[in-house]
């Protein structure tokens, strides 16, 4: 079947999708990891990365409703700067996405190593039995994919319900059950400063966390109705998500025992520690909420795990449907699934549970994968701003302040790419210099040359790329691990000069006539008739 992809998604389908995402394994291990990074002032660790990724949602309401297309992430560039463009961050895209599954089942399989010992090594890597687990539930993911998206939905709100209720009453029994009001100024309120706020954000599951309201984005080319849903969908989970996510931060540092805190918060230990939460609960006699907890274990990383799936599979399609890539992607099966690339999903993510063996190791890789991605709408949205003017083409939804609201999301999002440091950039690094390789000798061998790629709207990004990782390398020791060149000062004003620099480059660099932007934006006007409801 090649037709195209079913507009069966209602609003409540879309928010839950988000919060699905959301609500994962970050909740499971970002308190306990941030709160070592940071002490108490992971909670503004919290705030830092809401306030980010709310920014870029704010940036994609805008362009989802105008341009509603399935692989948004992908699909805008190709809209404002070309095809070249649209396959270079497809392959950034890429790796973030399918990295975001074999997270979640690493995760699940970690939890599992409290009850189900020899899955995980004290360090936290899969043994070769726990690769084997998580394997087995990337199968489950994907097979759960291949049903029609409005089942997939279903299944997605039952389970989003459950994870969404099992935190908020974690939070309210641990608040009511214990709170220590000294623990947050228990060796300072910030002990490693701002350097480990700052680490907090990007290393630790904050921004992993909140990465997940993209599934809504994802989904927007089978948006019933897409400028009304998509700004309460995408807005509105990264809020509630916020809130969440701050209230288990704050309970779990209130329910601290003093005691664990004797050596500082980087050392702090307690038992059932790969577990925190149900550790917690263990510790203070609610086993009944202990149990809850090691259920959820299991449905949280994995109902993040199967909605993941929607995301990559649309990758694929998307980059079929654009030309990006050739070969079966762009077909759909008869429940229009693009069931090619779910198998695909599958084979690749299980090759990159073997490099990156340990649920910190992946997601330190997806955060700076995903921010570099959805960076590029706000590029994106400048460029089109600027080609296509509001006045004679109007959007469903018109983000107020739109350049500034943008150019702020996009430094902010290199920052936290920055932060990452210096390791996972020289990765994402070797990874995209790989992949451009492989590319241009594709394309000198199937055309003669490159006279066909619109590199016009492209060449930018290979000194943006370059500038990102030569930034983290030369930042200092304490935050990007790099050489200390650059103190964090230093590091911040350069940043913030390079930034605004290649949004300036990159918005002249935009397709001088987009005309497929301009024939989308015609058609999103055009009302969706009503479908079944999720």
């Amino acid at each position: 079947m090649s037709g195209g992809l079913k507009r069966d998604a209602g609003v409540l389908g879309l928010i839950l999708a988000s919060l699905g995402g959301i609500v994962g394994s970050g909740w499971l291990f970002g308190p306990l990891n941030a709160a070592k990074s940071a002490g108490p002032a992971s909670l503004i660790a919290w705030a830092i990365g809401g306030f980010a990724i709310l920014l870029l949602a704010f940036v994609y309401a805008e362009l989802t409703t105008a341009f509603p297309r399935a692989g948004a992430v992908i699909a805008l560039p190709k809209l404002s700067h070309g095809k070249l463009l649209a396959t270079v961050m497809s392959w950034v895209v890429l790796l973030g996405y399918l990295t975001s599954a074999p997270a979640e089942a690493t995760a699940v399989v970690t939890y599992a190593n409290n009850y189900y010992h020899g899955l995980v090594s004290p360090g936290g890597v899969l043994s070769q039995s726990g690769f084997l687990a998580a394997v087995a539930l990337l199968a489950m993911f994907a097979l759960i994919n291949t049903l029609a998206i409005r089942l997939v939905l279903r299944i997605n709100g039952i389970v989003t319900i459950w994870k969404l209720a099992i935190p908020a009453l974690t939070a309210i029994a641990l608040l009511l059950a214990r709170f220590h009001p000294r623990n947050f100024t228990a060796h300072g309120f910030a002990p490693h400063g701002v350097a480990g706020i700052f680490s907090a954000v990007a290393t630790s599951g904050v921004i992993y966390a909140y990465t997940g309201f993209r599934q809504a984005v994802e989904l927007a080319g089978e948006s019933r109705h897409p400028k009304r849903d998509l700004p309460i969908a995408i807005i509105g989970s990264v809020v509630i998500g916020c809130l969440l996510y701050a209230a288990l931060q704050t309970v779990f540092i209130g329910a601290l025992s003093p005691h664990a805190l004797a050596q500082g918060w980087g050392k702090l230990h307690f038992t059932g520690l790969s577990g925190p939460f149900a550790g917690l609960a263990t510790l203070m006699g609610m086993s009944w909420l202990a149990v809850l907890l090691y259920i959820d274990s299991a449905v949280s990383p994995a109902g993040t795990g199967i909605i993941a799936y929607t995301s990559t599979p649309r990758l694929f399609y998307a980059a079929g449907r654009e030309g990006l890539v050739r070969g079966p992607f762009a077909r759909l099966s008869g429940a229009g699934v693009p069931i090619v690339g779910v198998l695909a999903a599958f084979v690749i993510g299980v090759i990159f549970l073997l490099p990156l063996p340990s649920w910190r190791a992946i997601i330190k890789v997806v955060s700076a994968a995903a921010l570099l991605s959805y960076g590029m709408a706000s590029v994106s949205l400048i460029t089109l701003r600027r080609t296509m003017p509001v006045a004679r083409y109007p959007r469903p939804f018109q983000l107020p302040l739109a350049i500034p609201v943008a150019g702020l999301a996009f430094i902010v999002a290199n920052f936290i790419i920055v932060w990452t440091g210096a390791h996972t950039a020289n990765v994402i690094m070797l990874y995209v210099l790989i992949v451009a390789a492989l590319y241009a000798i594709t394309q000198r061998v199937m055309y003669g040359g490159f006279g066909h790629l619109e590199i016009a709207g492209a060449w930018w990004i290979a000194p943006y790329f370059a500038g990102l990782w030569a930034l983290a390398n030369l930042g200092p020791k304490n935050l990007t691990a790099g050489t200390g060149a650059l103190s964090d000062a230093a590091l911040s004003v350069v940043l913030v000069l390079f930034s605004v620099a290649i949004l300036i480059i990159a918005a002249r660099a935009g397709l001088p006539d987009p005309a497929e932007a301009k024939a989308s934006i015609a058609t999103s006007q055009v009302q969706i008739p009503t479908a079944t409801k999720i």
